[in-house]
Formats: structure tokens, sequence, C-alpha cells
């Protein structure tokens, strides 16, 4: 038993040795979510390699909640204006967008490359870290929903970037971005904001909420983050350690059979994402020409790619930032709220 525990700690130092760098790295490259893609594929790495290390699921669930905080944190009060001036239109980008997602998750479905709930909550535009949040609690394969949203949210922000420089003939616009400080920030509003996950955490345990982790924080956080009455705060290390965690969860998750049908499945995969993309391409087409938007406003609103890297290209391209912001918003809000409703109708109606 002893021998056994001073095997498990060795190698999960040796998992953390490696994840920091391999993080670090795809951070400065600018790669979103890179503090979760780095430990997800170093946790495939050594579960592959036969480590036999497990994280209990209340690191899970922490992890859950800390990313409902992140979620909280980015719902503003100038954001909340903009999504009541503009509803109407607002209302169109994102039924259009969450439509794409219903019809891809639904095809995947019909031509049985995934379970119906795995397609659903993988196909889910935008909120990737979210989606791979809530999907265990609803009976989806958080692994293949991981890889899912992640494959796409990299083709997106590739596909994003390149648009972004053709219609504007601008730089291109992820190479500027700059690296995020790993500062500790102001410590009155992380400790609130740590007293908020933990508020999460605790009301999902004894209320039995699916998912309450997640959509606890970003409901209550977000009400009061918006109104002004709680500064919801994460510094970058808290996130970090968040997306690590998950990230982990998830990898540590797979064995060399899962892994194998990962890769079979791969191709199929990458073409619902561009499928996926499409469809949002012919929401923002539609919104140019009934509403008059400009082009790349349109086609980052309607973009299912990660709310962080769409507003740091709307920012770098010189788009019409806060309608962006408020759009891609407002869709991830949705999203996670209609995920479980979706998910029912996919299995039903596929």
């Amino acid at each position: 038993m002893k021998q056994l525990f001073w095997r498990n700690s060795a190698y999960w130092l040796l998992l953390f040795a490696v994840s920091l760098p391999v993080a670090l790295l795809l951070h400065r490259q600018g790669l979103p979510a890179a503090f979760l893609v780095g430990p997800m594929l170093c946790g495939i790495a050594f579960s592959v390699a036969g480590a036999g290390l497990v994280l209990p699921r209340k690191f899970f669930v922490g992890a859950q909640s800390l990313i409902g905080c992140a979620v909280a944190e980015s719902i503003t009060a100038a954001i909340v204006v903009t999504i009541v001036r503009d509803w109407a239109i607002m209302g169109l980008v994102v039924a259009s967008t969450v439509l794409a997602g219903l019809i891809v998750g639904w095809t995947l479905v019909k031509l049985h490359t995934l379970p119906g709930t795995t397609a659903a909550w993988g196909s889910s535009p935008g909120a990737a870290s979210a989606m791979v949040a809530m999907a265990e609690a609803y009976g989806a394969d958080v692994r293949l929903v991981a890889l899912m949203q992640y494959l796409r949210v990299l083709i997106v922000v590739l596909t994003a970037s390149t648009v972004a420089h053709f219609l504007l003939a601008t730089a291109p616009v992820m190479a500027t971005r700059p690296p995020r400080s790993l500062a500790f920030g102001p410590w009155l509003p992380v400790l609130l904001t740590l007293g908020l996950a933990a508020t999460g955490v605790l009301l999902t345990k004894y209320l039995r909420i699916p998912a309450g982790a997640i959509l606890l924080p970003i409901v209550i956080g977000g009400a009061l983050h918006a109104t002004g009455l709680l500064t919801v705060h994460q510094p970058f290390w808290m996130q970090a350690v968040g997306a690590t965690t998950l990230g982990w969860y998830v990898g540590l998750g797979f064995n060399r059979r899962l892994l194998v049908s990962a890769f079979r499945l791969l191709p199929r995969l990458m073409l619902s994402a561009v499928f996926l993309i499409v469809l949002c391409g012919l929401s923002a087409a539609l919104l140019v020409q009934v509403l008059h938007t400009d082009p790349l406003t349109a086609y980052l609103s309607t973009s299912p790619g990660g709310l962080d890297s769409m507003i740091l290209i709307a920012i770098g391209s010189q788009s019409d930032v806060p309608f962006v912001v408020a759009a891609q918003t407002l869709r991830l809000f949705v999203v996670i709220l209609t995920g479980p409703a979706i998910a029912r109708f996919i299995c039903r109606h596929a």
C-alpha cells in the first residue's frame, strides 16, 4: 500500500512537471484554452502509458465551479445593455448558431457516428470548457465531447483569423495576442469568487442539481457581477488551476482502445466541425443581407468558437467589438441553459 502511494505520488509530480511547460508553450503560441488542452494531452499520454492515475470526481466538480465563475465574470452591465437594446438581432444571431449546432448533432447521430448525448454536447456551438464540464452530468462520454469541442475551437480560431485577415487585409490578428499575466490580482474579489465557487459546489451537493456546480455560479455570480453587487474576478492562475484539473480529469479517462476509436472518428469529427462553421457562415451571410451588418462583425458574432478567442479576433480586426462580445456572451449563456433540452431532442428524434 505504501509503495503504491509513493508510486502514484511520483507519477502525479511527473504529470505536473510535464503539463506545466506544455501548457505554457501552447499559451505562448496563442492557443485558446491552453491550460486545458495541454494537461489533457499529457493526461492521455500518461493514461495510455499505463500510469494508472485517477483524479477523484470532487476535483472535477471544483473545476466546474471555477469555470462557472469565469463565465460569470464575462457578464457585465454594458453587455446586458447591448443585449437588451439589440434583442431582436441578438436573438436571431444566437438562434441561428444554436440551430446549426443542433443540425450537426442530429446528423452525427443519424449517421451512427456517435451516441445522441455525446453528439449533442460535442456539437454545441461554443462554450467548449462549459460543455465538457456539463457533459458527464447528462450521460455523455466526456472524453469524446472534449475531443470534438477543442478540435472545433482550433479550426474555428484558424478560420476566423484567416477570414478577418482577408476581409480587412490586415496582419493576422492572433499574432497580436498579448500573453496574459500570471498576476494574483486584488485579493478581496478573488476570495469572494472562491466563496462563490464553494457555494456552487455545496449547493450542488445538497440540492442535487445536474451540472449545478457550473450553472449556479453562472446564474448567481453573473447577476451579482452585472449589477455591481459583487465583483467576480479570477486571476489567470485560478483559471489555469480549474482548466488544468478539468484537462487531467478528461485526459486520464482515456485508454488505448478509446484512443484508437477516437482516431478512427477523427475525419468525421473534423468534417462535422467544418459543417458547423459553414452553417454559421450562412447565418452570418443572412445577417449581412437582412440587417446590413458588416460581414466581419456578422461572421465573428455567429462563429462557434470560444468566447475569449472571438473577442480577441474582434479587437484585433477593428470590427464592432461590443456587438460581437454581447452576441457571443448571450450565446454562451443560451447554449449552457438549453444544452440538456437539445440533447434530449436529438436522442428522441435522430
